[in-house]
């Protein structure tokens, strides 16, 4: 059974930086469509950011131009670089396919925990 595993969330200030890594066993990862979610407490989860095989990239309103979602499909890993952190991003950040079908049968991964505060 193919497993994501997120790493790299942690506490920083506001204006600081991150790097989110998501490694899958299995190559499906680079097979897919990916994306990168995110669930504040007391909201649903949200997709921030995608990357299609071919390296084409889309953004919520809410963090273009400070997020930057990136994949080595090598290494069937995907990346998400953040800048220019705000508070309002404080989640747990997940990725999975960006597919409903292939999102569902692999189910989520622990996610990492990003907390942004001073």
């Amino acid at each position: 059974q193919v497993q994501l595993v997120e790493s790299g969330g942690g506490l920083v200030q506001p204006g600081g930086s991150l790097r989110l890594s998501c490694a899958a066993s299995g190559s499906i990862l680079s097979s897919q469509a990916m994306g990168w979610y995110r669930q504040a407490p007391g909201n649903e989860r949200e997709l921030v950011a995608t990357i299609t095989r071919g390296g084409s990239t889309t953004y919520a309103d809410s963090v273009k131009g400070r997020f930057a979602i990136s994949r080595d499909n090598a290494k069937n890993t995907v990346y998400l670089q953040m800048s220019s952190l705000k508070p309002e991003d404080t989640a747990v950040y997940y990725c999975n396919a960006v597919n409903d079908y292939v999102r569902d049968g692999l189910g989520w991964g622990q996610g990492t925990q990003v907390t942004v505060s001073s």
